[in-house]
């Protein structure tokens, strides 16, 4: 690598997040779709000024490594800091697979085996399991979006109801995923029961409320039932609900994922095929600092962070209307700014919440009309925005 990018601008973000967008600039002949989208850059590892990855060639294009690799160094000269790349090459190109328009059999290329993980770790696996190539992993979805938080009691589930409600308020088509599996608790803030139907075509037809289409676990398992699941068990419920479920038409799935960064939601996220995450954290530094590795997680799997929100920001008193800043201020805001990503707004403590979410009337459906609606609503408007995705409304 060259030093004569000292004067170029400074990316945005991580070194993480830097890396996945250079890879994502470089156009592929054949598809659009971008290296991480088809699951070629996996096994991400930054030391210092040093990046290590694993190329792998997929079944039924014709990339030739050695014109990647040119392709990818260039990319890294850019960025400015990048002393050294490693790169593996895994070729699965000679595997019987569906050849996409454009895209003829492959070339045999020398392959390197994946890099190992140090002893008692394994490499997060940078995008997940990529689709066959042309094929929409949940037909009619156009965006999954994961609402995640590096740790629990941050408010995540409420979050993640109140903002699938915002977006269907502004004319969003929208469902909502509940895959905490260990704590499903969609069902009780939306006042919602019963077992899911099934339709002609033996798939399961999501409960609907307030004009959203809802599943989760809770569906599925008996009152105060817990679930005792390792990762390949999760994994299995997360296909069946992403093959097995006629979500229909929607702008939106909004996902509810299990707090952390742990098993459960590592295999989840991997099963998804999410568009990008939304994080949720407090304002203190012990919970923006959790959330800080979260967001490093989804990075490393070629999620893109949309931005975050920062929950229970101030309690106003309401005798005396004077606000307290209970979780300290401003930790979610100062996350965003060190990590490049948009900071989508905060979110008041309000017992209104509470409440609505034990009774099963969200806030978005008893006080439409208050400031804190309004304030979902705006964040929807920033996360739509940050997509480029128009609602029914727009387009009318």
């Amino acid at each position: 690598m060259s030093d004569n990018q000292a004067t170029a601008p400074k990316p945005a973000g991580s070194k993480t997040l830097q890396v996945l967008d250079a890879i994502r600039s470089i156009e592929l002949e054949g598809t659009d779709r971008d290296m991480i989208a088809l699951g070629m850059f996996k096994d991400l590892r930054i030391r210092d000024s040093i990046v290590e990855f694993t190329l792998v060639i997929p079944a039924g294009f014709n990339f030739v490594p050695e014109e990647m690799e040119e392709a990818i160094a260039e990319r890294f000269n850019e960025l400015g800091w990048v002393s050294e790349m490693a790169m593996a090459v895994r070729d699965e190109s000679q595997t019987t697979a569906q050849v996409p328009p454009g895209a003829g059999a492959a070339p045999p290329a020398a392959a390197a085996p994946p890099q190992q993980a140090a002893e008692g770790h394994r490499p997060l696996n940078v995008g997940g399991e990529a689709p066959a190539a042309g094929e929409n992993p949940i037909p009619g979805v156009k965006h999954v979006i994961a609402v995640g938080s590096g740790k629990g009691g941050v408010g995540k589930s409420t979050v993640s109801v109140n903002l699938a409600l915002a977006l269907s308020d502004i004319g969003y088509r929208v469902g909502l995923l509940d895959v905490d599996v260990y704590g499903p608790s969609i069902p009780l803030m939306l006042g919602v029961d019963g077992h899911p139907l099934i339709n002609a075509q033996q798939k399961l037809v999501p409960n609907e409320k307030f004009k959203l289409k809802i599943m989760s676990m809770g569906f599925l398992l008996k009152p105060n039932q817990a679930v005792v699941w390792r990762g390949p068990m999760v994994h299995g419920v997360v296909k069946q609900f992403l093959q097995d479920v006629d979500w229909g038409e929607l702008d939106f799935l909004i996902v509810d994922l299990p707090p952390g960064t742990g098993d459960a939601p590592l295999s989840l996220t991997q099963s998804l095929p999410l568009t990008a995450t939304v994080l949720v954290t407090t304002p203190q530094e012990v919970a923006a600092s959790v959330a800080a590795k979260a967001m490093t997680m989804f990075e490393r799997m070629g999620i893109r962070t949309l931005g975050v929100i920062e929950n229970m920001s101030y309690f106003i008193c309401p005798s005396c209307e004077t606000p307290s800043d209970i979780f300290d201020r401003g930790g979610g805001k100062l996350l965003a700014s060190d990590a490049g990503v948009p900071f989508l707004g905060e979110i008041p403590l309000d017992v209104r919440m509470r409440k609505g979410g034990d009774v099963g009337e969200p806030l978005m459906t008893q006080f439409p009309d208050s400031e804190l609606a309004e304030r979902f609503r705006e964040i929807a408007r920033r996360l739509a925005s940050v997509l480029g995705a128009k609602s029914a409304v727009q387009d009318a």
